[in-house]
């Protein structure tokens, strides 16, 4: 697949109950390698994928996206190149009003930190949101999984609210 990535991303209230909306779960581990653009590659259960990223525009709002579908065997020797830490995650797919959040769980140094993402058609595109979603992170870099390698959540957490700590 290949296009336009249009997303918006969210802090998720700690005290919801999300996980039992949840119609499926998945373990997700994914590297990144040195580039000028993000170039990703992820294992997610029992499939892998290479992905590259441009650069985002508008305010974080979108960027093109590439991916592959590539062997677990190649995902894992590809992850072996990549800069540690590896990003660790259990991801939740929750459908809402005609849209699917991505509610991931992070491990780890990022452990702690619960974030939802929805896609979307357009940038201009209404979203209901779900009363589990709290405040809106997009284009903040520091919820980028790629820039939370080096500056994982454990080190600012406390510059968040209770609430999403």
């Amino acid at each position: 697949m290949s296009g336009m990535e249009i997303e918006r991303k969210f802090l998720v209230h700690k005290q919801k109950n999300w996980k039992e909306l949840a119609v499926s779960s998945s373990h997700i581990q994914q590297g990144y390698m040195a580039a000028v653009n993000t170039v990703r590659i992820r294992i997610r259960d029992e499939k892998a994928f290479l992905t590259i990223k441009g650069k985002s525009v508008n305010g974080g709002l979108s960027r093109y996206e590439f991916e592959k579908e590539i062997s677990i065997g190649e995902a894992q020797q590809l992850l072996k190149l990549c800069e540690p830490p590896v990003i660790d995650k259990y991801r939740y797919l929750i459908p809402f009003e005609g849209h699917t959040f991505e509610v991931d769980e992070f491990l780890g140094a990022n452990e702690g930190l619960v974030m939802a993402e929805v896609e979307l058609e357009d940038e201009r595109e209404e979203v209901a949101l779900p009363d589990f979603i709290g405040l809106e992170v997009t284009g903040d870099a520091r919820f980028y999984n790629r820039n939370m390698r080096r500056n994982p959540f454990s080190a600012w957490r406390d510059t968040l609210p209770e609430e999403y700590r």
